[in-house]
């Protein structure tokens, strides 16, 4: 948890169901909604695919309400997608129902029952959101569920003036440290941007100084590491 300008934000506690329902991320803060559902694939995702990360079987790791595995299924990708939210995942397969994507809900620390199965896998902005020790587990768990060589795909959010706050953020020597422990191998790090919704995330933005580039719809970049690794 990290208290900022007098404001608890702690993402551990938050019920991803009551948010993916319409309630709040951050009450006070984000106001009713998802704040990251742009209704379309996140650029890095895209930019991952344009570079030829995913191959074979992916994984996409806290789906949300799945517009990157529906992009990436629509490149002829073979999709599996996971979120801890069962509202997510039953909004996710309502609103990509014609697509052919294995979405199931899981704890990302735990993942059991998918040994060995993945080739690549997508992180589209799920490893911030957990505390220290849990992002040490998801990251041992990708490692069980993947095969040998395979590639993991991260969108983190960059610890850099104007960026998100903390714990949102992460600074760089503890990204990669928790990276290399989890038995994975940086071998890109560029940095990209995450998009969100303006309206939802207004009041955030500006109690938190947070100075994202906006669009004409609507829309928020705020900078993210592009991070490309590979299992070890």
């Amino acid at each position: 948890m990290s208290e900022q300008h007098g404001v608890d934000v702690d993402l551990g506690s938050v019920d991803f169901n009551i948010v993916y329902d319409g309630g709040e991320l951050v009450p006070g803060l984000i106001t009713k909604g998802v704040p990251w559902d742009v209704e379309e694939p996140q650029p890095g995702a895209v930019e991952f695919e344009r570079r030829g990360r995913f191959r074979g079987t992916v994984l996409d790791a806290g789906c949300g309400l799945g517009d990157n595995a529906a992009y990436l299924a629509g490149r002829g990708h073979k999709v599996a997608a996971f979120d801890a939210s069962s509202s997510a995942i039953r909004q996710a397969k309502e609103r990509h129902k014609g697509l052919d994507i294995e979405f199931f809900v899981a704890n990302a620390t735990e993942l059991a029952g998918y040994e060995n199965r993945f080739d690549s896998v997508l992180d589209s902005a799920l490893y911030h959101v957990l505390d220290a020790d849990d992002r040490r587990l998801y990251l041992e768990a990708l490692h069980r569920v993947t095969k040998e060589g395979a590639w993991l795909n991260m969108l983190v959010f960059a610890d850099v003036p104007g960026g998100m706050p903390a714990p949102m953020s992460v600074p760089d020597d503890t990204l990669r440290a928790s990276i290399r422990d989890g038995g994975w191998e940086i071998t890109s790090m560029e940095m990209g941007t995450f998009s969100g919704v303006e309206s939802i995330m207004d009041v955030f933005l500006k109690q938190f100084n947070v100075v994202p580039n906006t669009d004409d719809k609507g829309q928020i970049h705020v900078p993210t590491w592009l991070i490309e690794t590979t299992r070890v």
